[in-house]
């Protein structure tokens, strides 16, 4: 069985990124996190090639907190490429994006997105969201055993 960490945050806005770090940390929720600044990178990550090789030295994460609006490979494809490969597709996704897009909102459930929460842009209640999220998949929630 491999080890987890616990979050894998996909988001290519370097200010939102510390935002959803600085709320973890505000709210006790003790996790470490790997940051992945683009689609093409999580698609690497996701597939263990590129940069990432093999996870023998990187660990599962128990939850990927994934941004939609990515400038590379859209939040969608790499959604897709989550859930289909054999290695990530029981990992628990939280869609967390600004999007209201009728495609994203219809396209995620079907692609078996385990949660779709919207940014909120007042930055206290993004604050909170983001500790539930946390506190809801790190702490209470229970991942399969692999």
């Amino acid at each position: 069985m491999q080890k987890l960490f616990d979050m894998l945050l996909v988001e290519d806005d370097a200010k939102d990124a510390e935002l959803v770090l600085e709320a973890l940390q505000k709210h006790d929720i003790s996790t470490s996190v790997v940051h992945i600044l683009d689609g093409y990178e999580a698609m690497d990550f996701i597939s263990q090639s590129g940069l990432y090789g093999s996870w023998n030295d990187i660990r599962k994460p128990r939850v990927i907190l994934l941004d939609l609006k990515l400038k590379t490979v859209s939040g969608l494809d790499v959604l897709r490429q989550i859930k289909a490969e054999d290695n990530t597709k029981t990992i628990p996704v939280v869609v967390f994006t600004a999007s209201e897009r009728d495609i994203d909102l219809i396209e995620s459930p079907r692609l078996s997105v385990n949660s779709y929460v919207m940014n909120p842009a007042d930055s206290k209640k993004f604050a909170q969201v983001v500790g539930d999220i946390g506190h809801y998949w790190l702490n209470i929630n229970r991942p399969p055993i692999q």
